[in-house]
């Protein structure tokens, strides 16, 4: 059995170190079968974007021996060698958080490169004239392949930076060199996260074929069902031990799966939780969102005063997946190009495709959840979460007073300075505490005009929640009343609770409750 690792992303390290490779190599020959072809493709971080690159790199090095019993090995193709510029920028880091750093950073680069294929480059200090330099020299007796990973991390790592503009123009001019050689270049491949207007990629490479949403290449990153089950089979029945195998497997899809690309396309697991997934004997956790916690994109969505119940409960044009503007950043367009969140399903809505959106799976929406929590009420994740499971015990338990109190405890640790006053952070606070409610039980949160009204249901009971702001709880239940917000769990046979709330947005603080059962 070969061995499964989630840290080598170097393709020839990985079939010479015996590593699992789940078989890609099918996708790799249809995108190399053109004589010349240019490609752009976002996918979120750590989805295999680096070992992809890695995998072009040694098929246009010509070395087949690697490929021995994948896909590609018996295409008709005649494996010669090109000159491949290998550009990578996951190493960038903000400190180069200027354009002369920037440059230096570059600059460095394109020598490490030049050095690699013994090209010998003109003493220059401009990182995109180094660039053209070494095309121009690799391409002297055959086409150049030129291979762009993670090409937007310097834009991300600045982009809250008040000089990201300049940051953005620079890498314009950077990446223009590549449509002055385009006669020079047998193939292009650029990969990142996110796709930015005013990069030269997208403004100025005509060429350049994105294939970020097409179907064919929809499940080219990431692991369908059907290859979760071929390569790593042996190792579910394993760790499911005397546990029904399909509950296991739904329960590992419930966790890992549900990436879309594409609204046909079917959805993949995420490689990376997987790899680690199995690496600790099949430990559900959270791999994926631990790697990196999105603070400017959390701050975007309170500034913009975002809406996740509406996003996530109405349709959304394709507009939101274009590539987007620095200066007006839109959070759906990052949220979906980041993988936070993924297409549901689509339909043709006035003329135009529309798209459902959703989480992609348990993974990201608790530990994506939890972050929004703690970002709004300025609490650490962990007290969150443990707020969240005393509240999910109360309603099990069928205690309104209990759960209460522990609302009461959670709004009372929250630093004054976070101003729930704001009714839209209060808002979106106590919407994503249901959210997180709702991994351990049934929960749900419709905010609106000056007040919210959520669910909390179990086996045996059902907590309907109005929350009134400045106003008084007797109104709020005598709304839950009026407006028979709890008919539809009449019949449901379970002990239904209404509870009626004020919250003081002066104070940021809950004032009082009251209930009745029905």
């Amino acid at each position: 059995m070969k061995d499964i690792t989630s840290s080598v992303y170097n393709f020839e390290d990985l079939i010479q170190g015996n590593f699992l490779y789940v078989d890609k190599t099918e996708y790799i020959w249809q995108l190399i079968r053109p004589a010349k072809e240019s490609y752009f493709l976002s996918r979120p971080r750590r989805f295999g974007k680096s070992l992809t690159v890695s995998t072009l790199k040694a098929v246009f090095e010509g070395k087949k021996e690697l490929f021995r019993g994948l896909a590609i090995y018996d295409k008709p193709y005649d494996w010669k060698p090109y000159p491949v510029i290998h550009l990578s920028l996951g190493d960038y880091n903000s400190i180069n958080n200027t354009v002369e750093l920037l440059n230096a950073y570059l600059l460095d680069k394109i020598k490490s490169v030049a050095a690699d294929l013994s090209v010998e480059l003109p003493a220059v200090q401009d990182a995109s004239s180094a660039f053209g330099k070494l095309i121009d020299a690799c391409a002297v007796k055959d086409d150049a392949v030129i291979l762009v990973d993670e090409y937007d991390k310097p834009i991300l790592d600045n982009i809250s930076n008040p000089n990201i503009a300049d940051i953005q123009k620079y890498l314009k001019g950077f990446y223009s060199v590549l449509k002055d050689r385009n006669a020079k270049e047998r193939f292009l491949f650029v990969t990142g996260v996110s796709k930015f207007s005013h990069v030269s990629l997208f403004s100025d490479l005509n060429n350049l074929t994105d294939i970020t949403m097409d179907g064919r290449y929809a499940t080219m990153f990431g692991y369908t069902q059907d290859e979760l089950e071929a390569n790593f089979g042996d190792r579910i029945a394993a760790f499911a031990g005397d546990r029904n195998i399909e509950a296991y497997k739904a329960e590992i899809k419930n966790w890992y799966n549900g990436y879309r690309f594409e609204e046909n396309a079917k959805t993949v697991y995420n490689p990376v939780s997987l790899a680690k997934f199995f690496e600790t004997g099949g430990k559900f956790s959270n791999y994926w969102f631990s790697t990196g916690t999105p603070s400017f994109l959390l701050e975007l969505i309170r500034k913009n005063r975002f809406s996740f119940e509406d996003v996530l409960s109405n349709p959304v044009s394709g507009f939101a997946f274009d590539a987007y503007e620095i200066d007006k950043l839109d959070p759906l367009t990052l949220l979906l190009q980041a993988g936070y969140l993924t297409i549901d399903k689509a339909f043709v809505r006035y003329g135009d495709t529309a798209y459902m959106l959703r989480f992609p799976n348990l993974e990201v929406k608790g530990s994506f959840e939890a972050y929004l929590t703690g970002d709004c009420s300025g609490l650490h994740v962990n007290q969150v979460k443990d707020s969240v499971y005393r509240l999910a015990d109360k309603v099990t338990a069928g205690d309104v007073d209990g759960f209460m109190e522990t609302m009461k405890v959670f709004f009372a640790k929250v630093p004054y300075d976070v101003h729930l006053k704001n009714e839209n952070n209060f808002q979106l606070l106590f919407y994503s505490i249901f959210m997180l409610l709702g991994i351990s039980i049934t929960a749900e949160s419709r905010t609106g005009n000056g007040h919210i009204d959520a669910v909390a249901t179990n086996e045996d009971f059902v907590f309907v929640f109005e929350f009134k702001l400045n106003k008084d709880e007797e109104i709020a239940l005598a709304q839950i009343k009026e407006k028979d917000y709890f008919r539809r769990y009449m019949n449901s046979g379970k002990n239904i609770m209404l509870v009626g709330v004020n919250f003081d947005r002066e104070a940021g603080q809950i004032t009082g409750w009251t209930y009745e059962k029905v």
